[in-house]
């Protein structure tokens, strides 16, 4: 696998010869508009047939005959690949790359809007062989824990994830009037009795549209909430069974009992209580907030690793932002795009993308009417640095925000070099 990163003067032309491929092939993969159309700094991803390094975090007790015998490779190519490398110089945490030919395996998550179901239908069928679970986003809940359907019509969704062999989740969050409601979480998570009559409410949803699980999503819980929060999780967790309890968490690098976004997460207890948790690696770029990488490597390395010391990573999930943003103004007015879209908007605007190797992100900027637009976005240099910090954590997996936004490089990647779990 190759990512060429095109320089000034390049053309899809001259690129495709010296990878030997088609000038569509490219194109495709990369869901370039227009075949002749390339900026400096666009990183294209050029699938061939090699294999990639593994990357590896060192543990107690690990050797380098160890580490060889668990990738299935020797220790010479082991040094070769990460010189001056020697037995006397390994560190606990330390990451190295490992030559193999065995792919990670692991769990992916995608999330899914059920209000336009045919276009979202025939994508679903187009990624579903790189999703072990679909998440449709389409149900809250009253204040006397009542689940109510938000979202347009789930049930083509769940039958078509079913019919692709991949299992669909219920996703339900505390959303009112197109927000979270902190208010909403506490006033269910408060009463024992609301929070079992949500439980039941929630379980009777899954089982008569034959979902495979639940995706919860609540997010500003009162930290008050925090302890009342996991005895609602065992309590659906008891009357879902067999079935998958996933639990989305803000992200976080520490402990902050009153902080109102992250307050009312206790990843250990929730750890215990649930299936899957995915830590919620993005967003550090917001809206309306100062123009930032939406998931910077350095910061989604400290949140896993304060994940993992609470959390077996096993059963955590990262999540990754098939989107990013675009600031201008004083008050940092903000627009979404699919990491698709945004690539195409360099493009369109022809201006040169940058990548910031610090943060693991690509950028770039143009002028409207005097006014600078700046857009952070992701790419598959950014993503395969992400991949290989799921990697070195060993962690279950990842989430993908949402499946409706185009990204074509992620999911030609993914079916390149992962094994994909498959739960049917």
């Amino acid at each position: 696998m190759s990512i060429h990163v095109v320089k000034p003067g390049e053309t899809l032309w001259t690129i495709s010869n010296l990878y030997n491929t088609t000038i569509e092939s490219i194109a495709e993969v990369n869901g370039l508009q227009q075949a002749a159309d390339i900026v400096p700094g666009l990183a294209l991803y050029i699938p061939d047939k090699s294999s990639l390094p593994r990357s590896y975090r060192i543990k107690p007790g690990d050797s380098l005959w160890s580490i060889a015998e668990n990738f299935d490779t020797n220790v010479n190519e082991i040094i070769v690949m990460n010189p001056g490398l020697r037995q006397s110089n390994l560190t606990i945490n330390q990451i190295i790359l490992v030559p193999s030919t065995i792919p990670p395996s692991i769990e992916t998550l995608g999330f899914a809007f059920p209000a336009s179901n045919e276009m979202m239908i025939n994508y679903i069928k187009e990624v579903s062989n790189q999703l072990t679970y679909l998440a449709i986003v389409a149900y809250t809940f009253n204040e006397n824990g009542v689940v109510l359907l938000a979202g347009g019509d789930d049930i083509p969704l769940v039958t078509a994830s079913r019919e692709q062999n991949v299992v669909p989740l219920l996703m339900i969050r505390n959303f009112v009037d197109d927000e979270f409601n902190s208010e909403l979480a506490g006033t269910i998570l408060a009463d024992e009795v609301k929070r079992i009559q949500l439980a039941n409410s929630i379980t009777t949803v899954v089982n008569e549209k034959e979902y495979g699980g639940v995706s919860i999503d609540f997010e500003f819980i009162p930290p008050t909430q925090r302890q009342n929060f996991i005895l609602f999780l065992r309590e659906l967790k008891r009357r879902l069974g067999t079935k998958i309890l996933h639990v989305n968490v803000h992200a976080k690098t520490e402990e902050n009992l009153t902080n109102r976004i992250t307050g009312g997460y206790d990843y250990a207890a929730i750890g215990r209580e649930a299936d899957i948790v995915a830590v919620m690696t993005i967003d550090y770029g917001y809206p309306t907030g100062p123009p930032n990488p939406v998931s910077p490597i350095w910061w989604m390395d400290e949140v896993i690793q304060y994940a993992t010391s609470l959390i077996e990573p096993s059963k955590l999930q990262m999540a990754l932002p098939l989107y990013g943003y675009e600031w201008w103004g004083e008050q940092n007015q903000t627009k979404g795009h699919s990491n698709l879209a945004a690539q195409n908007l360099a493009i369109t605007k022809k201006e040169t993308i940058y990548y910031d190797a610090e943060e693991a992100a690509p950028w770039f900027a143009f002028m409207v009417e005097n006014e600078q637009h700046i857009v952070w976005f992701d790419d598959i240099q950014s993503f395969q640095r992400k991949y290989q910090l799921m990697d070195s954590y060993q962690l279950l997996g990842t989430t993908l925000w949402h499946v409706g936004l185009a990204f074509p490089q992620n999911w030609s990647y993914l079916n390149d070099y992962f094994i994909i779990e498959k739960k049917q």
